[in-house]
């Protein structure tokens, strides 16, 4: 049975705010969670991915930067070396790059988008604050390329038919969307930690224990599961969830003999695309 995970990823972990990953299985059309662990450095997150040699996982974080902005930049255009090329600036060197290319733009188009962007309604992926996720691209892409992960629609199929382990592009929202709309579900602020955004995570849960989504999968929780899920303010356990959910309908697609694990065909193979937008 092929271990499923879905990745709740922060890219500076730490004891307070760990890179969350849930282990799941698939069983058809139920998704099973595992387990949850809690990785509090990026080298005990390598660590983990290693644990096991074959699996499917989808990562809260970005693969890709917008053509738009690598073609203006005179960065590589093909992934791998684009990516390489990335992770060998420093935040310091990229946050003068970005801002430079934003300051050149016109007021409400600061930021290139991606193609997946619009569809996803995600953050730009050259955004280094509220959500810094181009930190998050650049700590974590690299990190999945040195354990042999395989990026399907930005690298070549591997030759071999051997274990694989498969990294996805995710984004939770997508699914606390389709659910609860613009209610809100999480917040780090302690403050804002409300009785509603537990009532949101509690029906959130509901939809994925009852397959009421159009990702057309059922969650099985223990009882114990299913509190903690709910009982985590901060969200980042149930956005684990969420992303193994879609790891889980990646599977699928993947079993039923989509080569891509049911991202689009045509998508740019240098900007990458959220699995299910």
């Amino acid at each position: 049975m092929d271990v499923l995970v879905g990745c709740d990823f922060s890219s500076s972990p730490s004891a307070r705010k760990a890179i969350v990953c849930a282990r799941g299985t698939r069983h058809g059309g139920q998704v099973k969670l595992d387990g949850l662990d809690r990785l509090h450095s990026l080298d005990a997150f390598s660590q983990w991915l290693l644990k096991y040699p074959q699996w499917v996982g989808a990562f809260d974080l970005p693969f890709g930067l917008p053509r738009e902005l690598v073609t203006a930049l005179g960065w590589p255009l093909e992934w791998e070396p684009c990516m390489r090329h990335y992770a060998a600036l420093t935040r310091d060197n990229i946050r003068a790059l970005f801002a430079g290319f934003c300051d050149a733009r016109a007021v409400g188009a600061k930021f290139a988008h991606r193609a997946t962007d619009r569809p996803a309604q995600s953050s730009p992926s050259m955004k280094w604050v509220n959500p810094p996720v181009a930190w998050m691209l650049h700590a974590g892409v690299p990190r999945l390329l040195e354990v042999g992960a395989y990026l399907p629609g930005l690298q070549p199929a591997p030759a071999t038919a051997g274990p694989l382990r498969v990294a996805l592009e995710a984004y939770p929202g997508l699914i606390a969307r389709a659910v609860l709309g613009k209610r809100s579900y999480k917040s780090d602020d302690k403050a804002k930690q409300t009785p509603e955004r537990l009532i949101a995570r509690k029906d959130l849960l509901h939809a994925l224990e009852t397959g009421q989504t159009r990702w057309n999968l059922r969650l099985k929780l223990s009882h114990a599961q299913r509190d903690a899920l709910a009982d985590d303010a901060s969200g980042d356990s149930l956005d684990a969830v969420l992303c193994l959910v879609m790891a889980a309908w990646a599977h699928a697609r993947h079993a039923e003999g989509h080569p891509l694990y049911g991202l689009p065909l045509d998508m740019d193979p240098l900007e990458g695309w959220i699995v299910s937008a």
